[in-house]
């Protein structure tokens, strides 16, 4: 997998997006996130790029969904997200997304899920 540029935990989610812990265990829990265990402490952490100033992506949770539902691991779905494209917007799922382009990046979802 290509590394995403930055991982975020719980706490450092808290501080960058102002949301309590409640809310970011929530989007955790809701899937509006996905996050893998990393590091020493084996502490959840999530690429940097599933949040915008306030809170996940919206186009991530969709996707999520799809991936989800078609039998990839939370770290699969991280993988896949990040793994080069040229062909998409960005060159990657996720920077796609983050442009916008969710109907093209969930219909590949769905044909790699699927």
């Amino acid at each position: 997998m290509t590394e995403p540029v930055e991982w975020l935990t719980v706490p450092e989610i808290m501080e960058r997006t102002g949301a309590p812990l409640q809310a970011v265990k929530r989007w955790l829990q809701d899937r509006e996130l996905v996050g893998v265990r990393r590091g020493p402490n084996r502490a959840v952490m999530v690429p940097a790029g599933f949040l915008l100033d306030d809170g996940p992506l919206p186009a991530l949770r969709g996707t999520l969904t799809v991936l989800s539902d078609g039998g990839f691991s939370d770290a699969e779905i991280i993988a896949w997200l990040h793994e080069p494209d040229e062909t998409l917007i960005g060159g990657s799922a996720i920077a796609s997304l983050r442009t916008g382009s969710k109907t093209e990046v969930r219909r590949r979802a769905q044909e790699r899920a699927f």
